[in-house]
């Protein structure tokens, strides 16, 4: 059998080569130059042969191909596969804005970059093809003469004053900053300008010799090191519309009272007026389309032309109940037909130009093009019915590889099917980042995903590369009314930095308050001694300046930590030299677990995947911390910790601090582990007498694999006399009397800690090597930036992000932490939006009533959880 890893693509090309050699697609072609028709119908596509057809189709055509795809969803996916088999260079995708109209609330910056540089791109002729959506294309944008005018280019040895070029950067809607970190910004240092500029990954330095650009330079934010020399760069319009003062104060003077005073307050808050983008139209301001961007003569390709204009009647809909909403806020308001002219232009501009109108069936046409494609049925991790399929294609003398997301997954896979397939079998891996595979008769190809093998789906989006954030190392990181702890002087209170004058000279320092009102300052030079205060809830009590109280506090915190820190050397210390399990390697089915994970593994959590393996490995006992942030993947490391043991014939438990997460984590564990015959169980107050009773029983006469509980585990009835691992999550919530049961447990037993927040004892002995630990801070790679809004509780609001959420098909948590007036906030949101069900959860609640609701809600029953922070640890 001969199993190929191809990096080079050589599979992927040959297979986009013969693609273009099949009949359907050369009677396509001739269509296009020869036959001079405007409208050509094809059917039959299915997978990722969509962006095979275009990414041959653009090596035959002069103008750039705009592709109008039915949602964004859509058209973000096949951006993404063009991306992978063209490069960034050949293609741009024109995104929708992703922020209704009639919301206080503009496009992110990396969706305005998008835009932007497609636009840009595409005016210059950089670009093969574009890649939009129905709903993006109707959305305004800047018009050909704001963008135009408000482009900025500049090349080495242009001469250019540098003031001109900060006043440029203003005028494009840049923020001056002392040091650029976002999009957005900019910074004048002598004759340094630093900028970041839409649709780019880094940030731009530009140094000037004189009026003469001398360098161009991209560099890292974290440490603002050069990573690179660029020739020439186009600056981007921060945003695609801008606004003046006199532009607001025109539109107060026209309109009621009520609705200038809301303009005004929030151009007031915040001078960039979040949602000006259709705004806009309400102030009069022209505004464009892509259209307009479009050379003459390109060729569309369309999903489903037919079905456009049923498109944008759903779209306007939508938005005409943000309309409504927004209609008790204010009086004046543009229609939603006016903010959506671009519709009519979008119609007239496909009926123009040649399009070929891609339609999932032939539905009773004659002239229509059938490239006979489809997707292939999953294959639903079963190996042997893989290779079955795969030794028919190869009698066939059908030419098909396998496309893995990423090199690990390749691998994984080729270790598998080594051990399955006999010596006949061809089966080619090759890493190919595609939406789908299928097959074509027409072009006797096949692509199946590993995703299609192992039956698990996910969206893959593309985000800019990661970029850490700054770490904050300086007096700045303090905010007035802080309390701080000095080295020598004990607790007091943050007031600010000072000048004063010590002999003469001018001196900056920290000023700080302490008990009876004295005052101490603190030079900057000694800002180390200074510390932000970290303890209790409560407000600290304020050292007095001189006596020894504070010399008697630091002793008595000394002695008491040298006495715990004996107690956990001996504990632990007792650990090292007792023999503990040591696990067998990793098998077939690790490898076949590990192969059904639908992500590609950060490298950090690959590193404590490997490190947990290794230390089960040995005869000692395990104790390893995993510390990372919610979601950055702590709990599949936990899940293939836990399925290593149970293949050495060794039960699990993993203790949690909720009955939710316990929930949480039997749902995640068993659908992880469903291919495989192990049993898993949950012993928590969400199971009644009968059945605890029952679940304790199996577990002592070791017929439960694994078994997921909250501190019940810990109960004296639960015997578990074959446990080889204890996995804790958030170990730091569970009480001191629950500690010193899992103390005796974790001399015997493996011990595996999760947590974001690891309490200073736990991080220190980690730190110190008393405790392995694995840090997980690489973000996922698809991870998408949370959203924070902090506003003032009021019902238009409340209703428009909830209705906004559901419109969506989302579900919504509302968090009020206290039990005694929950039902009143629950009377409140029933009357409020009276045709969204809500459900409450806390954890006064009975026990089966409260699992009902989780279940339900999970399910998707419900569309608003009203809780207690009962559901604040690991949410999913």
């Amino acid at each position: 059998m001969t199993i190929t890893i191809d990096r080079k693509r050589n599979l992927l090309d040959s297979i986009v080569g013969r693609f273009a050699e099949s009949v359907p697609y050369v009677k396509l072609l001739n269509k296009i130059e020869n036959s001079g028709e405007t409208d050509i119908t094809i059917t039959g596509l299915a997978g990722s042969s969509p962006s095979i057809l275009l990414a041959n189709l653009i090596e035959t055509q002069t103008k750039p191909i705009i592709a109008v795809m039915s949602s964004p969803d859509e058209a973000e996916d096949l951006y993404d596969d063009l991306v992978f088999l063209l490069g960034e260079e050949k293609a741009g995708h024109f995104c929708a804005m992703q922020s209704p109209p009639y919301e206080f609330r503009s496009p992110s910056a990396e969706t305005v970059g998008k835009r932007l540089s497609t636009l840009s791109r595409l005016k210059r002729n950089e670009i093969r093809i574009v890649v939009t959506s129905v709903a993006a294309v109707i959305e305004p944008t800047i018009t050909v003469e704001d963008f135009e005018a408000a482009g900025l280019f500049l090349k080495v040895d242009d001469e250019l004053e540098i003031t001109d070029l900060a006043e440029k950067m203003i005028s494009l809607g840049f923020r001056r900053v002392p040091m650029v970190e976002e999009v957005g910004d900019f910074a004048l240092r002598g004759g340094l300008i630093d900028f970041f500029s839409p649709g780019f990954d880094y940030p731009i330095r530009v140094e000037f010799f004189g009026d003469e650009i001398d360098t161009i330079r991209k560099f890292e934010v974290p440490s603002q090191r050069t990573i690179g020399l660029l020739n020439e760069v186009m600056i981007l319009p921060r945003r695609e519309v801008s606004i003046t003062e006199e532009t607001i104060e025109k539109y107060i003077a026209q309109v009621p009272e009520s609705d200038g005073s809301l303009i005004r307050a929030r151009y007031l808050n915040d001078p960039e007026l979040p949602g000006l983008e259709w705004l806009a139209v309400l102030f009069g301001m022209e505004r464009g389309c892509l259209t307009d961007f479009i050379p003459p003569d390109s060729l569309f390709f369309v999903s489903g032309a037919g079905n456009i204009d049923g498109i944008m009647s759903d779209i306007t809909a939508d938005s005409g109940r943000h309309y409504e909403r927004m209609k008790g806020r204010m009086s004046k308001l543009p229609d939603v037909v006016k903010y959506y002219e671009n519709r009519n232009q979008l119609l007239k501009t496909i009926q123009e130009n040649r399009i070929i109108d891609f339609v999932p069936f032939k539905g009773g046409r004659k002239e229509i093009i059938d490239f006979e494609c489809y997707e292939h049925p999953a294959i639903g991790s079963r190996l042997d019915l893989l290779i079955t399929t795969m030794k028919s294609f190869q009698n066939g003398g059908v030419n098909f590889f396998i496309a893995a997301d990423n090199p690990g997954q390749a691998s994984r896979l080729n270790e598998l099917l080594l051990e399955k397939a006999d010596e006949s079998v061809a089966l080619p891996i090759e890493v190919a980042l595609l939406k789908g595979g299928f097959v074509s008769r027409a072009n006797r190809l096949a692509i199946l995903t590993d995703h299609q093998i192992f039956g698990r789906y996910f969206r893959r989006t593309r985000k800019k590369k990661f970029k850490e954030g700054v770490a904050i190392q300086s007096y700045t990181s303090l905010a007035v009314g802080d309390y701080v702890v000095h080295t020598d002087f004990g607790i007091a209170r943050y007031q600010g930095l000072k000048t004063i004058d010590i002999g003469g000279q001018k001196r900056d320092c920290l000023f700080l308050i302490y008990a009876n009102d004295d005052k101490l300052y603190v030079p900057i030079e000694e800002f180390n001694r200074v510390s932000k205060y970290s303890g209790k809830d409560a407000a600290p009590k304020l050292s007095p300046l001189g006596g020894t109280a504070w010399e008697k506090t630091k002793a008595r915190t000394r002695k008491a930590i040298v006495n715990m820190a004996e107690d956990l050397l001996k504990i632990y210390a007792e650990r090292k030299t007792r023999p503990g399990i040591a696990f067998g390697p990793d098998t077939t089915w690790m490898r076949q677990l590990e192969a059904s994970f639908p992500y590609e593994e950060t490298p950090d959590q690959q590193k404590a995947i490997d490190a947990l393996k290794a230390d089960m490995e040995k005869p000692i006992p395990t104790d390893r911390l995993i510390c990372g942030d919610v979601g950055y993947g702590k709990t599949e490391v936990a899940i293939r910790a836990a399925f290593k043991a149970v293949e050495s014939n060794k039960q699990v438990a993993v203790l949690v601090p909720t009955t939710i997460l316990a929930q949480q984590h039997l749902n995640t564990f068993a659908q992880r582990l469903a291919e495989f015959p192990i049993k898993i169980e949950m012993l928590s107050r969400f199971r009644t007498r009968k059945e605890q009773k029952s679940i304790i029983e199996e577990l002592a006469d070791g017929k439960i694999d694994i078994v997921i509980g909250t501190h019940r585990l810990l109960s004296k009835d639960v015997k578990i006399p074959n446990l080889g691992l204890l996995i804790i999550d958030e170990e730091q919530r569970f009480g001191v009397k629950h500690k010193e049961t899992l103390r005796k447990i974790k001399t015997t037993v493996d011990t595996v800690a999760m947590t974001a927040t690891p309490i200073p004892r736990t991080l220190q002995m980690s730190m110190m090597g008393v405790r392995d630990m694995s840090l997980i801070n690489s973000s996922p790679k698809d991870r998408l930036p949370i959203m924070t809004e902090i506003c003032e509780f009021q019902p238009e609001i409340i209703a428009e992000a909830i209705l906004k959420e559901i419109d969506r098909d989302g579900q919504v948590f509302f968090v009020h932490n206290r039990v005694q007036t929950i039902e009143a906030i629950h009377r409140y949101l029933k009357k409020l939006l009276p045709q969204v069900s809500v459900a409450v959860a806390h954890g006064q609640m009975h026990e089966r009533s409260l699992e009902g609701i989780m279940l339900a809600f999970l399910a998707g029953k419900f569309q608003i959880l009203l809780s207690t922070s009962i559901i604040e640890s690991g949410l999913d």
